[in-house]
């Protein structure tokens, strides 16, 4: 569509006066091309005219008739008014009712010719016949092709109180005959011809109204070459940005990072395990990277306890033996403590200081960090926040970044001449996506367990079987081992069944009375909790009682049984992740999940797949197939902008087309100039999000 149209605020539209135009600002429609693209989530057939001595009860059913009366009941007990409609189209009569809504009266005469679609439901007082309650409607009088609620395929859309499907269909309706001549297609035609794809005015409008041949089960799931057309347009416009982005990262000057390797073999020597072929081969890639006079842009992905964080500070020594500050960025205070304690001790081995910077501290090292005193700054967000100023950063990693972005990257960059981004992320990715949500990136995965490690055997338990629980607790703790117990919240509440940490606490001092207990959770200071987990550690604790903070970064090798109460409460990632803390010493480890009834259909297959599997990408997979791309990538979280036709997952096909054909674009002319409607699609996409075209 033309963008001095599309821009155009949704009030322009015939219909939408300032009160609609503040309820469809709920649905984040505010613009003509916001209303455009709002498309029907769902479908449904009202294309067959059923006769009324033919219909069936309880079913969705569209039929046509005379209205032979009209009737106004009134319940005063019930302050109710009914309208009661009754049309007959010669084999027998229906009634149609509206509650309180006596306005509906002036729509109708008798004698007029309706089309009604609706449930079906028998006569609510016994008696013979059928009744529809609210049904959709339109007059046949004039032979109207233009039919839009009833006689069609009729789309259903989302709406907010104060606007019903009706009125909002109607508007959109409205919206085609005043614009759909301006609708413009930015996609070169030998694509539109290589792919068979539709123009977009057609697609645009079919996808809102589809034409009466139209597969109605292709409709519903997304898959009309309608929908197609406007998924393709979203991934191309992802794909084009993204390679845009890698190719104005790769021109940057950067730094040629050269160490000797001397505090590198320093660091390894200290360690207390090998290095797997998996970790060594990854960090020859980073160095690689380091070693090139452009910016790495590089994502490490692998499962929990495979030994990222190693990687990354093999890394941060690389860059600090060049003279070079790190710095390492969490998305919560807890991962970026967890770091601070498994990086500091080792790095300050090695001669290095190492500071930790998070939104809560009151005393911020910021003059340790400007003035270069501060080799490694492990920290949150507040890393990228104003007034914290690097000495001369050469390394930035981040961790957990699909809590992040693009946009976070970018900001990290600006606080230093363009230095190394190195990613790490534990949310098992298949391939293509990564390819996507990360495609301004380098990738690298460390597919290899260390070889101490031995598999986590799963089992689940109810609260009946309390007893097995704590005789399992037991021999663990005697047999010389630690127990993890975890809770899904510290404190119990009135509005909450849920066990909370602090009890669970008392009740297993008390039910283990020869051991020792501890509690950790967010609410403590960081301090207390690192004196906490040194102390478990250590093995001064035998039972840690916790909430999810042990969720990342923990790394107790002695720890060889977790117990997750509540285990239905959680998510299948954060299950995985929480397992991922037991199984890092060679001894056999189990992870004991507590379930209580009643139990969702989804809640059951969580647990199921959690006690059937170990592997990340196989519960990965699950995850997707249970929650929904959307949900699982966080795309709203991630920086990314949010698709509102395509499915990574369902379109997985045209992303690898739109891939192939943004790489085309780009390489024939990277700035776009022989499609400016393409360029500035791209743009739109991007907007708000980062710039994608360089401007001058």
């Amino acid at each position: 569509m033309r963008s001095d149209t599309s821009a155009l605020p949704v009030q322009c539209i015939t219909g939408i006066g300032p009160k609609r135009a503040k309820l469809l600002n709920r649905l984040n429609i505010t613009t003509v091309n916001d209303l455009l693209y709002y498309l029907p989530f769902r479908y449904e057939d009202r294309r067959n005219v059923t006769k009324i001595s033919s219909l069936t009860n309880g079913r969705l059913e569209t039929v046509s008739g005379k209205v032979v009366s009209m009737n106004m009941v009134r319940l005063p007990k019930r302050r109710l008014k009914i309208f009661e409609l009754t049309v007959t189209d010669g084999s027998g009569l229906l009634k149609a009712k509206w509650f309180n809504q006596p306005y509906m009266q002036k729509n109708f005469s008798e004698g007029q010719s309706l089309i009604l679609s609706g449930i079906v439901k028998r006569n609510s007082y016994g008696r013979a016949g059928f009744e529809m309650e609210g049904p959709e409607y339109e007059s046949a009088e004039d032979n109207n092709e233009d039919f839009i609620h009833t006689a069609r395929i009729v789309p259903v859309y989302r709406t907010t109180a104060g606007m019903s499907v009706r009125v909002l269909r109607s508007l959109i309706f409205n919206l085609f005959k005043d614009c759909l001549d301006n609708i413009e297609d930015p996609l070169p035609e030998d694509i539109l011809l290589r792919y068979d794809l539709p123009c977009l005015k057609d697609s645009i409008y079919c996808t809102h109204f589809p034409p009466p041949e139209t597969d109605l089960e292709l409709m519903n799931r997304g898959l009309s070459r309608y929908h197609k057309r406007l998924s393709f347009d979203e991934l191309l416009n992802l794909e084009t940005g993204i390679v845009l982005l890698k190719k104005k990262e790769g021109r940057k000057q950067g730094i040629s990072f050269n160490p000797s390797g001397k505090l590198l073999k320093q660091l390894k020597d200290n360690l207390t395990f090998m290095l797997t072929p998996a970790q060594e081969r990854v960090f020859k890639e980073i160095l690689d990277d380091m070693r090139q006079p452009y910016p790495m842009n590089r994502l490490i992905q692998g499962d929990v306890g495979c030994g990222k964080t190693i990687v990354a500070l093999m890394a941060m020594v690389s860059a600090a033996e060049c003279g070079y500050q790190s710095a390492i960025m969490a998305p919560t205070e807890i991962l970026a403590e967890q770091h601070y304690i498994n990086i500091h001790r080792l790095a300050e081995d090695l001669g290095l200081r190492v500071f930790l910077l998070t939104g809560s501290m009151k005393e911020r090292p910021l003059s340790e960090i400007e003035s270069g005193k501060a080799d490694i700054i492990v920290g949150t967000h507040a890393l990228i926040q104003e007034g914290v100023t690097f000495h001369n950063l050469g390394l930035a990693v981040i961790d957990e970044q699909h809590r992040f972005g693009v946009l976070q990257r970018a900001l990290l960059r600006k606080k230093a001449q363009n230095p190394d981004i190195l990613v790490m992320t534990a949310t098992p990715i298949p391939r293509t996506l990564a390819m996507t949500l990360y495609g301004d990136l380098d990738y690298s995965v460390i597919d290899g367990m260390p070889l101490d490690r031995s598999p986590v055997v799963t089992k689940r338990f109810s609260p009946a079987q309390k007893e097995d629980i704590y005789r399992s607790i037991t021999e663990e703790i005697l047999n010389g081992h630690q127990v993890y117990v975890v809770y899904p919240v510290i404190e119990e509440s009135e509005n909450s069944d849920l066990k909370s940490a602090i009890n669970g606490r008392d009740a297993f001092s008390r039910i283990f009375p020869d051991f020792r207990t501890g509690l950790i959770h967010g609410k403590m200071k960081s301090q207390e909790r690192e004196e906490i987990m040194r102390a478990f550690k250590d093995r001064d604790i035998d039972i840690l009682v916790s909430t999810t903070v042990i969720e990342v970064g923990v790394d107790v090798p002695n720890a060889a049984m977790m117990l997750i109460v509540h285990a239905e409460r959680f998510g299948l990632p954060q299950l995985h992740q929480l397992r991922g803390r037991v199984g890092r010493g060679s001894s056999r480890s189990c992870c004991l999940l507590l379930a209580y009834e009643p139990l969702s259909k989804e809640a059951r297959r969580r647990l199921d797949i959690m006690v059937r599997t170990t592997d990340g990408f196989r519960i990965a997979e699950e995850d997707l197939d249970i929650r929904g791309p959307g949900e699982f990538l966080g795309t709203r979280q991630s920086g990314m902008p949010d698709l509102r036709t395509a499915n990574l997952i369902r379109d997985a096909g045209l992303l690898d087309a739109a891939r192939k054909e943004a790489f085309d674009l780009v390489s024939l002319d990277p700035e776009l100039a022989k499609w400016p409607l393409l360029k500035q699609s791209i743009s739109a996409f991007w907007e708000g999000k980062i710039e994608i075209f360089e401007t001058v």
